[in-house]
């Protein structure tokens, strides 16, 4: 059976309901973008009629609204033997949510069409290789569209669908479509080039050679510290808190109970958290966790910034005095358009407490007058910066 052309099918509606002729070429134009018909999915659809359609399609002239366009679309699709698409154009759900818009607002028919979507089954879940991002590049939209295809095909025939199983299977198999490459590797080669061209050219330049460095998985390191001080605590044995522990074992027993919530104070004592339990038990959680840590702010941050220099500045084992290291990453951020512009003094305190915090976990070693990371170290800063490159992308106001 050969496509439905969409200029015959226009001319087809103009002649048998003139009426809505004109309505439906507006809204096939917004829901193919000039492509091929065939080419159109339900997530096409759906986004169209409960997303593109209120927001961005004005009213078409006086007597006209959002659901007689979208009727007008379902007969479009209809004659096309698009029947499932069809429905959708004229079902109960859509007429709820473009009320939803016109009633109460944006906010409100926003929320009503993602809970509308995710009800669908063929909105790809996050699945632990890759978190979607909101503003998606060529390569994650295509790979957000393939398995989303492959999740509405799946549904179609029957089949008991594990979304998240499915999902991941599509982002990390081999494709012939792809010369034999997968869509995984193609979204992560593509953050990765958007976080290599980032601000400033002396970032450019410093972060250009980890574009290739940072492709590959990180194998995780122990870390025999953090491990000990876990171990302690979960063993239900007081703690020393009274003593005068160096400040590597204050700064770790701060990291382990502030930052990652793996201990907690009970009067004398420090007990493990079940979260703390989790770690213990997986050594590749734990070392996620601190190494997420190492660049665990907010993406717009100056102190990321700070401290994703100084970690790419000290990633190869380089010898450095701490205030060499404070130099360069001021040259660095220097030039990412911080305002107002950034000094020495600006990096000093988010430099230094990435440095403890290196120093307390046994991955660096520092001191008054040198600091460098030893090969444990050295790769949590690999693992940290592939984990903040690879991060999806999210609008400012979602924080």
């Amino acid at each position: 059976m050969s496509a439905p052309d969409v200029t015959a099918l226009l001319a087809e509606l103009e002649r048998s309901q003139p009426d809505l002729a004109e309505e439906a070429r507006t809204a096939v134009e917004w829901l193919t973008g000039g492509e091929p018909l065939e080419t159109v999915t339900q997530l096409d659809v759906c986004e169209f009629l409960w997303y593109t359609l209120p927001i961005k399609v004005g009213p078409l002239k006086a007597d006209g609204d959002h659901e007689r366009l979208a009727r007008s679309l379902g007969r479009l699709l209809q004659l096309g033997g698009m029947e499932r698409y069809a429905a959708l154009c004229v079902s109960p759900t859509t007429a709820q949510i473009l009320r939803t818009y016109a009633r109460e607002g944006e906010e409100a028919g926003t929320s009503a069409y993602q809970q509308a979507l995710e009800a669908t089954g063929v909105l790809p879940p996050d699945v632990p290789e890759l978190q979607w991002s909101m503003i998606m590049g060529p390569e994650e939209l295509g790979a957000h569209i393939a398995c989303s295809a492959a999740l509405e095909l799946a549904i179609v025939a029957g089949e008991s669908v594990d979304r998240t199983a499915l999902t991941r299977r599509w982002l990390t198999e081999p494709r012939s479509e792809l010369g034999g490459d997968s869509w995984l590797n193609r979204v992560h080669g593509e953050r990765l080039n958007r976080w290599v061209l980032g601000r400033g050219p002396a970032r450019r330049e410093l972060a250009q050679p980890f574009e290739v460095r940072l492709h590959a998985p990180v194998t995780p390191q122990p870390l025999p510290a953090l491990h000990r001080l876990l171990s302690l605590a979960a063993s239900g044995e007081s703690l020393p808190l009274r003593l005068a522990p160096s400040p590597e074992a204050l700064r770790l027993r701060d990291l382990a109970e502030r930052e990652l919530g793996a201990i907690s104070r009970d009067g004398a004592k420090l007990v493990i958290t079940d979260y703390g339990k989790r770690l213990l038990k997986s050594p590749k959680a734990m070392w996620r966790a601190v190494t997420r840590l190492l660049l665990a702010r907010g993406e717009h941050d100056f102190e990321v910034s700070a401290r994703e220099a100084a970690l790419m500045l000290l990633a190869d084992g380089t010898l450095m005095s701490p205030g060499e290291l404070r130099e360069r990453v001021a040259e660095v951020v220097g030039g990412e358009g911080w305002h107002p512009a950034r000094t020495v003094d600006d990096v000093a305190a988010p430099v230094a407490d990435l440095v403890a915090q290196l120093t307390a976990l046994g991955l660096a070693f520092s001191d008054e007058l040198a600091v460098r990371m030893d090969r444990s170290g050295q790769l949590a800063a690999l693992a940290a910066l592939r984990a903040h490159a690879l991060r999806p992308r999210k609008y400012v106001s979602s924080g």
